[in-house]
């Protein structure tokens, strides 16, 4: 975002950085940074806190009355607590359907409320609803069962990665739905997909598969996040 912020005032935009590392804000100096020291993926800090994300704002639209270079720290500190996720998921009802489909039809209700009350999916960079998730799911299971992955034309264009990205929005999504309390905290969310999910396990099994198929590289590491 730093390098973005030089580009556009380059162009005569103004910018202000909300930036969660001080060091790299202040190696790139932008000429208006708010240092943010909250959990990563929460630059606004407290989630649903409408009055804290709002002063956030404030404070940052307030450096644009400066020429800058200029880099102020939000006064607030807030600490990464990485609390476990907790999500009833439904018990097995297609015995012969493969786990991870079964679990995906099991939530398809959950997802499709989400979708109700948020007004929007953000499932469909390149499978189609649930209907794409649950034959996803269906040919990793195959690839992990020893189908080659390149024989499966289920696998739109080949890219993996967006398969897997619909795959686990499809489950964030219905897992807001399902869970109780607040949204989880840093990797809780992925951590559950991965851990405790049919899916997760699944498309974890398929990726080792098509590694141990001499896969390409890119086609199998970024089917889950790198440290995994």
């Amino acid at each position: 975002m730093c390098v973005l912020a030089h580009v556009l005032e380059a162009a005569g935009i103004a910018t202000v950085v909300l930036a969660s590392s001080r060091s790299v804000a202040e190696r790139m100096a932008a000429p208006r940074v708010l240092y943010c020291e909250f959990p990563l993926g929460r630059p606004l800090g407290h989630p649903g806190d409408a009055e804290f994300q709002h002063d956030v704002l404030r404070r940052a639209f307030a450096l644009l009355e400066s020429d800058g270079p200029v880099l102020a720290d939000h006064p607030e500190v807030i600490e990464g607590i990485e609390e476990g996720m907790s999500c009833q998921l439904p018990p097995r009802f297609d015995a012969e359907a493969p786990p991870a489909v079964d679990e995906a039809r099991g939530i398809r209700k959950a997802w499709e409320r989400a979708v109700e009350a948020r007004g929007h999916t953000d499932v469909g960079r390149i499978l189609d609803g649930a209907d794409g998730v649950a034959d996803a799911l269906a040919m990793f299971d195959r690839i992990a069962n020893g189908a080659h992955w390149k024989d499966d034309e289920t696998i739109p264009g080949g890219n993996t990665i967006a398969v897997c990205h619909d795959i686990r929005t499809y489950y964030e999504e219905a897992a807001l739905e399902l869970s109780d309390g607040p949204p989880p905290a840093g990797r809780a969310m992925e951590a559950w997909f991965h851990e405790q999910t049919e899916a997760g396990k699944t498309v974890m099994a398929a990726r080792a598969a098509i590694k141990d198929q001499e896969g390409p590289f890119p086609v199998w590491f970024y089917m889950a996040p790198a440290h995994r």
